[in-house]
């Protein structure tokens, strides 16, 4: 998908001085499509709406700013998918505010619910849905598992079958086991064993 959408910005004739990839989704997507354009003027600025397993900020706004100059450069600004639109929105605004001279925007998939349409994408989702990336398994595996973990002690068999009834996610116990121990080295959940069956509940405060 990040050679078909860089194979659209080619064919575009647009040559950006700079591409600007938004992390942390747009980190993996930014670096493959400047490498699918033979270009490695790379950097990024750190956008922060969604935390884990789709859970959203109340709103988007710039956590790690650029730290070079772009005035009077042409900009593209990659990203892994256009959600509400608002990540972009905001970093075009920023980007704006630095005087480049123009920008433009590419994202892997848009989806037509967002309230912002890309120069570029790779792909059009018409029906809403979570989308995850393989670099962004393991943190979205965690979220919705401590999501899951909100409502209650269970065990890691419960976990796998409701990861599979509410996202439709197959997810094996080895993987489990190590989101849940990770999860419990930060603190965020808890081990308990009731009659010889251990199960994981969120720490409580």
């Amino acid at each position: 998908m990040s050679r078909l959408l860089a194979r659209k910005i080619k064919a575009s004739g647009y040559k950006p001085d700079l591409i600007i990839a938004i992390g942390r989704g747009g980190y993996v997507p930014g670096r493959l499509v400047s490498d699918f354009l033979l270009f490695s003027d790379l950097t990024s600025i750190k956008v922060e709406h969604y935390l884990r397993g789709a859970e959203m900020k109340a709103e988007a706004r710039i956590r790690f700013p650029l730290s070079v100059d772009i005035s009077g450069k042409k900009v593209l600004i990659v990203d892994d998918v256009t959600d509400t639109g608002d990540t972009l929105k905001l970093s075009i605004g920023y980007v704006q505010s630095l005087n480049a001279s123009e920008i433009r925007t590419a994202v892997l998939q848009h989806k037509t619910c967002s309230s912002f349409v890309p120069d570029f994408y790779g792909q059009k989702i018409i029906r809403w849905r979570w989308i995850i990336y393989p670099w962004a398994r393991y943190e979205d595996l965690a979220g919705f598992t401590k999501r899951i973990l909100e409502d209650g002690a269970i065990d890691v068999s419960r976990i796998i079958y409701e990861l599979k009834d509410r996202h439709g996610l197959e997810v094996g116990e080895k993987e489990i086991l190590e989101i849940l121990h990770d999860l419990a080295e930060r603190k965020e959940i808890e081990k308990t064993e009731v009659d010889n069956l251990v199960k994981w509940q969120v720490r409580m405060k």
